[in-house]
């Protein structure tokens, strides 16, 4: 798991993609933090003030590269099998890119009005510090 995924555990649209995610990568690439793990995202120098422009995408091999929000949410796509070509696409249409940018900021801006708040932080099968073979696993960095 080479890269960590900070998103917000309370949101439906939020904790849906991750489980989408999970499920089709099952830990090979990316484990997963809510924003509501305060102490796990100390670990990785993350605040809440960081969190509330969006997702997060940590490269744990190289915790200095991060992207957020839209880029983010690119690159997890990038990562992908056969998302380079489809980003490569995205990315060199500017008016799509800049749409898929500004789109990106009205839903992160009222995601609960939009899709509803959780009850409950969603948790992934895949948490940082835990191997893909072991889901569900209490695990630590």
């Amino acid at each position: 798991m080479s890269y960590a995924v900070i998103y917000d555990g309370n949101c439906n649209l939020c904790a849906n993609f991750v489980s989408i995610l999970e499920k089709f990568d099952r830990g090979r690439q990316f484990c997963y933090i809510p924003m509501q793990d305060d102490q796990t995202l100390q670990q990785f120098n993350v605040t809440p003030e960081d969190c509330e422009m969006g997702m997060i995408l940590i490269d744990r091999t190289d915790p200095t590269q991060r992207w957020q929000g839209s880029d983010a949410a690119e690159e997890i796509t990038r990562l992908l099998p056969m998302g380079r070509a489809l980003i490569a696409v995205y990315r060199a249409i500017a008016p799509i890119k800049t749409l898929g940018d500004s789109t990106y900021i009205q839903i992160r801006d009222n995601r609960y009005k939009l899709f509803g708040k959780r009850d409950r932080t969603y948790h992934t099968a895949y948490p940082v510090g835990c191997a893909a073979d072991k889901p569900n696993t209490s695990c630590s960095l």
